[in-house]
């Protein structure tokens, strides 16, 4: 019920979003007509249309988007005919004969209530048109929706969850309806201008035609909305989330980003242990695979004390966190405690076991590792996080759980408490002392730059203003300055939904606050190693290089992981980074910073 009602709270905000404006004229221009016939029926074709093609489109990948495509065009076409109505009288009586003499038959024939219906059916239509050319601008709590769909899979609540965000857009569209009747009624009676009032509004719908078949509506307008409903949507997850609140996934301790991605993979909240209710350790057998041990059970794990952590090989938080998932898990390895990774992935390529396999060699990590990627344990623990540590005594109970980086003493000290409970008294005591090397160095302390991605799912920052193209090849042409945390594209590119391919030559550019920043890259199958090169301010990095890259900023995509380009040896000021793909194939997915 909570989710619900943060859903529908966060669509009801859709409406100081300019991201509204495509369509308030598809719905203004039927204000003058009775509400319950008209506008509600809309409405309601609105929030269907939405809710089929949002569910679709988080489940589904890339097909569902393509598909959607050709439902995009058909609904242009018919809300332009319908502009054209509103415009030309003459038009909009002729296109009418054919459904007025149709009209004119049933109700020879019957009472004319099917003749009644023609209002409230071809409002439904078009409101379904209109639900499928609406893209609601990116906020948190879309984001927190869409990733828990994409994670838990197709289900009902997901749809509930959807259904409820466009139910709150519709709710503020009615009041903007309601209103606008009332003036239009006004307008009518006191001046007698209904006429050319219609005829303006038939040039509002064709205007948003336009907007939305430029690419606008997901561009400019997407931009200008984010700083002006994200912080009031973030406010609204912190004062309603529970303690565990599931499908909501996130990752904790990273900086808020300046404009939240469409379909949210993290978002941040505080290191807070849920109320377990006595919940037990879930079963493990949804992994596809074992690393570094045969499968595993519950009943395998009794009497020990379990330490499972939550982790997907390219985030950063999670790499972050590994030397000391790795430090206690040799310190207390012989006194009880069993470390359990469990491998979740966030990106297609990190479902593939055996760049999990080689991500683990990589690492260094000897513990046992279920392989996650169907999510099948993730959500039997009802996980939220990337890095997530599930603290399980030796009676097989849930005791703590912490989200995301940080708390390393009281974890520790957490583990000692439980193994002393579990009558393993000769553990080793004091704390270890860990300090990460490469990326698994802790994060600066001035980080003002947040997770981006480049993938036009969940893409925030871009400019210029006319957008990303979709799933298409299209040569971008780069800004002349970026502000900061924003980002531009240069050359030839192809953006899929969770990344971007790059031709040779294609470069790609970000204005960012941090000490290190990463990028997450992989290659074309059958592509031999990319090469890049980097610039920072406009010049090569030198001692600012980061572990992958040489000081003459070139380097080299040999796989598909995080990359660490930038290491500055302070965080202060902006900093202009610039990176070139001189072979094509090159695989963009995000960035993270530290």
């Amino acid at each position: 019920m909570t989710l619900l009602i943060l859903a529908f709270l966060g669509g009801v905000l859709t409406i100081v979003s300019p991201c509204i404006l495509p369509v308030l004229p598809f719905v203004l221009a039927r204000a003058d007509r009775p509400f319950l016939k008209n506008g509600l029926p809309m409405l309601l074709g609105m929030a269907l249309a939405f809710t089929g093609v949002a569910t679709l489109a988080a489940v589904g990948g890339g097909w569902a988007v393509q598909a959607n495509e050709y439902g995009r065009f058909a609904a242009l076409a018919l809300l332009a005919v319908f502009a054209l109505t509103l415009m030309f009288p003459g038009l909009a009586d002729r296109l009418a004969r054919p459904l007025v003499a149709l009209g004119a038959r049933i109700a020879a024939s019957s009472d004319g209530g099917a003749l009644k219906g023609h209002a409230f059916a071809s409002s439904l239509v078009l409101g379904a048109a209109t639900g499928l050319l609406w893209a609601p601008c990116a906020g948190p709590v879309l984001g927190l929706i869409f990733t828990g769909a994409a994670i838990q899979g197709a289900n009902v609540g997901s749809s509930l969850l959807l259904f409820a965000y466009a139910g709150g857009a519709a709710t503020s569209l009615a009041l903007s309806l309601l209103v606008g009747g009332r003036v239009y009624a006004l307008l009518r009676r006191s001046l007698g201008v209904s006429q050319w009032v219609r005829r303006g509004m038939g040039a509002a719908v064709l205007t948003g035609v336009a907007l939305i078949a430029t690419g606008l509506d997901t561009g400019l307008l997407s931009q200008l909305s984010l700083s002006s409903t994200s912080k009031i949507e973030q406010s609204l997850i912190d004062t309603l989330r529970p303690q565990a609140m599931s499908p909501a996934v996130v990752e904790a301790e990273a900086p808020a980003p300046q404009a939240t991605p469409l379909v949210a993979a993290k978002l941040d909240i505080p290191n807070t242990a849920p109320a377990w209710n006595e919940a037990t350790l879930a079963p493990l057998a949804g992994a596809t695979g074992w690393i570094n041990s045969p499968a595993l059970n519950s009943a395998d794990l009794r009497g020990k004390v379990v330490l499972v952590d939550f982790w997907t090989y390219s985030c950063i938080n999670c790499l972050r966190t590994l030397p000391f998932i790795r430090a206690w898990a040799d310190k207390y390895k012989d006194a009880g405690l069993v470390v359990l990774g469990v491998h979740s992935p966030e990106f297609a390529f990190e479902k593939n076991e055996d760049n999990v396999r080689r991500a683990v060699k990589d690492l260094g990590i000897t513990y046992p590792v279920a392989v996650d990627s169907r999510h099948a344990i993730w959500r039997g623990f009802e996980n939220q996080a990337w890095p997530a540590l599930h603290f399980v005594d030796a009676q097989g109970k849930l005791r703590h759980q912490v989200l995301g980086e940080g708390q390393y003493e009281e974890s520790e000290r957490l583990i000692q408490k439980l193994l002393a409970e579990a009558g393993k008294t000769t553990h080793p005591s004091g704390l270890v002392a860990v300090q990460g090397e490469g990326v698994q160095a802790a994060p600066g302390n001035r980080v003002l730059s947040g997770e981006t991605y480049v993938g036009h799912e969940r893409a925030a920052g871009f400019v210029p203003a006319g957008g990303l193209q979709a799933d298409v090849s299209h040569r971008y042409e780069p800004v002349a300055s970026l502000p900061l945390n924003r980002w531009t594209l240069g050359g030839e590119w192809t953006v899929e939904g969770e990344r971007a391919v790059a031709a040779g030559g294609a470069r790609l550019a970000y204005r960012f606050r941090a000490r290190d920043l990463h990028l997450v890259l992989g290659r074309k199958a059958g592509v031999s190693a990319v090469r890049f090169r980097i610039l920072i301010d406009g010049k090569p990095p030198l001692n600012s290089h980061g572990t992958d890259v040489a000081a003459d900023g070139s380097g080299l995509i040999d796989a598909h992981r995080l990359y660490q380009l930038v290491r500055l040896p302070a965080a202060a000021g902006d900093h202009l980074f610039e990176i070139e793909f001189l072979d094509p194939g090159a695989h963009v997915y995000a960035f993270t910073f530290g």
